[in-house]
């Protein structure tokens, strides 16, 4: 980075140098032109005869010289010569003569061309500025690749660097001992997979590993977009993955990182408007060609990264292309708090500062999120003008992020509010009934995010990777349960269910049409999902019945609602005093911590043989 500041700063003296010699030369050619009157000779010798003029220079064409005193403000003077033959047979007639600078053909030409030339550059000029702000670079440059080459020093990562993907690093250590030895493995015939690809969700540190990867082998690093191949013009983006591949193979030992592979690598001929030439099509035919045409054994190798391989091109996906694909997942409760660790060496964090319950209470986020969280958590702190970071600083973090920004000023009047502070412990009196496992961390009941005028976090102890029936079941009656507390309270139902509504029946819709948990419809997969890493919410699904299976599919998904929230009524009903008690307390404090929340579930344990003869009574009557 120095160097590079210093060769800006060379090229900008440079730059500063021959704009002033070219400010004085204009300067001085401006101010003799100004100061200079071009003569006939016929006045020249006029001049002379009357001895006006001070000084001659005389050369092959022209008779240069100074006036004794300024003529018409002008104080020098210039004239073509004539031949003196010539001159002293004109002279008696009386008659003004002159001669004309002949330049010749090369003045005639230049004459002709540097007008062109100077239209030219000006228009390249304007085009280049236009070109790199739509990040297509200059006109020479327009079939290069963009690659970012990176050194060892320049990537300033390994694999110490990269926590909570064990599994994967693992995979990448032999990538890094060939690099390294590549004679090691040519000695028994054996070669190094072509291609990695790195497959996982958005944040697990794909990027990170890659370039972890160059800097442990020490190998120079090209790394590029698949979205940076395709251009507006047909045929640079196959032009660009040639240049880079003749680049890597001239810096051999070398890694090529392509990351967002799936905008380059789409799966062709799909839809009604996809063509057989278009530029991205010829862009991945070619990728194809080059991963055909080079040797490993030269010490190229290829890794990409994506989060949607369900739609790229199986003819990158076959043997002999990316041979490895190394799944680079979300980390579990150990790869959480190795993350942490990492990222919390860069921040002043208090001694009290337990990184095991953090990584608790942080089931589901991946590397980024984690990242997110502690620079939130030292910004907070920060805030507050403290010294280090604390343990509040970090669950205020974590629940910025879940919930979103607290909006205290946000007036609420007595009856909404109290509608909702039964709400939320609805939620959390039947979490702790139904779902002991999974403990309520906090209730609160000041506004955060765009639509939230409360909150319940519901944080497991543990990762899972399996639910049962009854654990679908025992969630959806827990999200149901705010709608339940307020029809058994107020009488009456709100909107503020609504998100509640949503993914209860995004759950047991899954339980109807994925999991085949639905008596009526049986082991049959009618909905399956397109993506694994993606939000599901925003996955394409693939509907495969009929209006008749429609109908019973939504029949289902009713009934299962309808029994959880009855599950969710009853649980609540046994427990009413309880409920009203904790929401008046709620409205009081307006926020209870877990603290609070652990007497409120020893007070529910006093009912749980009733609580759990209910439920088992509830799940045998109908059929769980």
């Amino acid at each position: 980075m120095g160097k590079n500041m210093d060769k800006k700063k060379q090229l900008n003296v440079i730059y500063l140098v021959v704009a002033l010699w070219g400010i004085v030369m204009f300067q001085s050619f401006w101010g003799h032109t100004a100061s200079q009157v071009e003569l006939s000779y016929s006045e020249f010798e006029r001049y002379l005869e009357q001895g006006w003029l001070k000084d001659l220079v005389v050369d092959q064409q022209t008779i240069r010289g100074s006036f004794k005193e300024p003529i018409e403000g002008k104080d020098h003077f210039v004239t073509p010569r004539v031949d003196i033959d010539l001159a002293e047979k004109l002279s008696p007639y009386k008659v003004d003569y002159k001669g004309v600078i002949s330049g010749g053909p090369l003045a005639t030409l230049i004459g002709w061309v540097a007008p062109a030339l100077v239209f030219f550059l000006v228009w390249f000029l304007m085009f280049r500025k236009f070109a790199d702000k739509q990040g297509m670079g200059g006109m020479m440059n327009i079939g290069k690749s963009k690659a970012k080459v990176l050194v060892e020093k320049d990537t300033g990562v390994n694999f110490e660097d990269v926590a909570g993907v064990d599994e994967a690093k693992e995979e990448l250590v032999e990538v890094v001992s060939f690099l390294k030895e590549p004679k090691r493995y040519s000695r028994l015939g054996a070669h190094i997979p072509k291609g990695v690809l790195l497959v996982g969700p958005p944040g697990t540190g794909k990027t990170l590993i890659a370039r972890a990867v160059a800097g442990e082998a020490g190998v120079p690093f090209f790394s590029i977009s698949g979205s940076e191949f395709i251009e507006m013009f047909v045929g640079v983006g196959a032009a660009r993955v040639r240049d880079l591949f003749e680049q890597a193979k001239s810096h051999a030992p070398a890694i090529i990182f392509i990351d967002e592979l799936d905008a380059l690598g789409r799966v062709r001929g799909v839809g009604p408007m996809s063509g057989g030439h278009d530029e991205r099509e010829q862009t991945l035919n070619q990728l194809l060609t080059e991963l055909d045409g080079f040797n490993p054994s030269e010490g190229v190798i290829i890794l990409a990264a994506t989060n949607r391989p369900e739609i790229l091109d199986p003819a990158l996906l076959r043997a002999g292309r990316f041979d490895r694909q190394v799944l680079v997942d979300r980390p579990d409760k150990i790869g959480r708090e190795q993350i942490l660790r990492v990222h919390m060496k860069k921040v002043q964090a208090d001694k009290t500062v337990s990184v095991e319950a953090v990584a608790s209470l942080t089931t589901g986020f991946t590397g980024a999120d984690l990242a997110n969280l502690v620079n939130e958590s030292a910004l907070l702190a920060t805030r507050r003008g403290a010294e280090s970071v604390s343990m509040e600083d970090f669950v205020n973090a974590i629940e910025r992020i879940i919930a979103g920004l607290e909006k205290k000023n946000r007036l609420i009047n007595p009856h909404e509010k109290a509608i909702v502070a039964h709400h939320e412990m609805g939620h959390a009196l039947v979490g702790m009934a139904l779902s002991p496992e999974q403990p309520i961390q906090k209730v609160s009941i000041i506004p955060r995010g765009i639509g939230a005028l409360g909150y319940t976090i519901q944080r497991p102890s543990e990762d899972r990777y399996l639910m049962s029936k009854k654990d679908l079941q025992n969630r959806i009656a827990v999200l149901l349960a705010g709608r339940a507390a307020e029809q058994l309270i107020f009488g009456e139902v709100t909107t503020g269910a609504a998100d509640d509504l949503v993914k209860a029946t995004d759950i047991a819709r899954a339980m109807v049409t994925q999991y085949g948990m639905s008596d009526d419809i049986g082991m049959l997969s009618i909905d399956a999902p397109k993506s694994q890493f993606l939000d599901p919410s925003l996955a394409d699904s693939s509907l495969r019945f009929g209006p008749d299976m429609a109908q019973r599919v939504s029949a289902a998904v009713s009934t299962l609602l309808d029994e959880a929230f009855q599950l969710a009524t009853d649980v609540l009903a046994l427990n009413q005093s309880i409920l009203e008690d904790t929401a008046k307390q709620l409205l009081a404090e307006e926020t209870l911590d877990d603290q609070c929340l652990a007497t409120i579930r020893e007070t529910i344990a006093v009912s749980d043989q009733i609580q759990q003869a209910a439920f088992s009574a509830y799940s045998s009557e109908e059929g769980y």
